[in-house]
């Protein structure tokens, strides 16, 4: 343990506690430092907590986090620990506040159609409940099984359907959160909890979203509910070529059609991969090298409507219309995805337990063509040099219903047991060199996942400009003795003239 977690420390957490809910076992400890993210497996000690706990009110949150304040011991909030860019990872190591036994409803408001709910409930557990009133939370991120409300903050996430429905940043109304000095508040679009838009002063609901756990701990959340869709509809649409598939989703998701939910774009290399692959296999003929597959919910007259709109659209496009039922099968594969590397091959085709990781830009539309090819470069040459990666393909999602911009992903393949530290390096190097491609299309370094691993994160700065002086000032202001999530997003840069 680091010297500041001295038996005087554990004793007062133990008393907020209880015994049961602070873990100093190895096993315990372990679980929480590793993220589907790849990391050189030789180097995983490094991530490993002192000790973890599991608080189950805010008030017991907020005493945790005093005393760590007190203490200046670092505090790392964990929810479903399914980030990619290292949010829940301790990167200094100090106590992991794991949050999953606050997974209760609190309330379900009918008539406002609104629920509150604690941090660590996921989107899968919370609809099951909803269904039986018709309602639906639609925040539906590739991890929706698996990830906790209080992540999706933390991460400001980023929703499959968000075309539709909007994307975390729109669901959550408002939510209570303990700062970095124990002390709680509630930040919303406005004073109400369940208020959906205020005047009286800055927005601070937006400043605590995305900040991945550098500036508090969620502890309950107030989410906008939405009718349970009567109807979907999910075409799937095959092309011989990826410049009519790129000109055909754009116009769909230009098309106005009020239940268009969303639509993705998938390139050549994405194709080979999923003909590839076992657990997402979709089988197509070789001439096939591009798909779009789109969804759209709402009653059953409008989707009726904007289906024919779209298939309209889709034909004039020269696509050949595949079904639905691929389709359906495949943006339910979504939510299995953080499974599929168990099904990996490497670059020569052997079979591997290799881990996942995607880069996450959001690129404007009229530049996804260029940056396509500039990525498929850089892991070229990466996977030349290191056999241990593979590029398995780009897919590019609508963000909203005008396709102004789009969540540009490119996967690769890593095969995280043969990696060493010459292998990672280069893989930071490739990481680095992705997000300069996006910048350079004046597009963001992070759609959704943050920009906090080595590589990316070193460009924030330049993507942010004078804004992130402003978030180094609100860093240090908020947390003056730099305990919550330490290391992330190059914030101890705000301490750096302290003695």
């Amino acid at each position: 343990m680091t010297a500041q977690l001295t038996d005087r420390v554990l004793d007062e957490l133990i008393a907020a506690l209880g015994k049961d809910y602070v873990l100093t076992s190895k096993t315990a400890r372990m679980n929480r430092a590793r993220v589907p993210a790849p990391f050189p497996v030789h180097r995983w000690r490094e991530r490993v907590p002192d000790l973890v706990v599991m608080p189950a009110t805010t008030d017991e949150v907020a005493t945790v986090v005093r005393i760590a304040n007190e203490h200046r011991i670092p505090i790392v909030p964990r929810d479903g620990g399914t980030g990619l860019t290292d949010g829940a990872v301790p990167e200094r190591r100090g106590i992991v506040v794991d949050v999953k036994r606050m997974n209760d409803i609190k309330e379900i408001d009918l008539e406002n159609r609104t629920c509150t709910v604690g941090p660590g409930i996921n989107m899968l557990k919370l609809n099951e409940v909803l269904a039986k009133h018709g309602l639906i939370y639609p925040d539906d991120p590739a991890s929706y099984p698996c990830s906790l409300v209080g992540g999706r903050i933390g991460t400001s996430g980023w929703s499959l359907v968000g075309s539709r429905y909007g994307h975390t940043r729109d669901l959550v109304l408002s939510f209570e959160i303990v700062l970095p000095t124990g002390r709680v508040i509630r930040v919303g679009d406005g004073g109400g909890r369940k208020v959906s838009k205020s005047s009286s002063g800055y927005q601070l609901k937006h400043l605590f979203m995305g900040h991945q756990g550098t500036l508090g701990i969620a502890t309950e959340a107030t989410l906008k509910l939405y009718p349970k869709p009567e109807a979907e509809f999910s075409p799937f649409w095959a092309f011989a070529d990826f410049d009519s598939a790129y000109a055909c989703v754009g116009r769909l998701a230009r098309a106005g059609v009020a239940t268009f939910a969303g639509a993705v774009l998938f390139d050549e290399w994405k194709v080979d991969y999923l003909r590839r692959d076992d657990e997402a296999y979709i089988p197509q003929p070789e001439d096939v090298r591009a798909l779009v597959c789109a969804v759209c919910y709402g009653n059953s007259d409008e989707v009726r409507a904007g289906g024919k709109r779209l298939m309209r659209i889709a034909r004039d496009a020269g696509a050949r219309y595949l079904g639905d039922e691929i389709s359906q099968g495949d943006w339910a594969a979504r939510h299995d995805r953080y499974a599929t590397p168990l099904h990996g091959r490497t670059a020569d085709g052997q079979v591997a337990p290799m881990s996942w990781h995607c880069e996450d830009a959001a690129i404007a539309y009229t530049d996804l063509a260029t940056v396509r090819t500039a990525w498929h470069d850089i892991v070229a040459g990466l996977r030349n040099k290191h056999p241990v990666f593979d590029d398995w393909g780009m897919f590019f999602y609508t963000s909203a219903d005008t396709g102004v911009d789009y969540l540009t992903e490119i996967d690769v393949g890593i095969w995280e047991q043969e990696l060493d530290d010459a292998s990672w390096a280069a893989w930071v190097d490739a990481k680095r060199e992705i997000a300069a491609v996006a910048l350079r299309h004046g597009g963001s370094i992070s759609a959704c996942h943050g920009s906090c691993r080595e590589g990316e994160v070193d460009l924030v700065p330049e993507e942010l400009g004078g804004g992130y002086d402003v978030m180094l000032a609100v860093k240090r202001s908020l947390d003056p003795n730099n305990i919550m999530n330490p290391g992330k997003y190059g914030l101890q840069r705000a301490y750096e003239d302290q003695p």
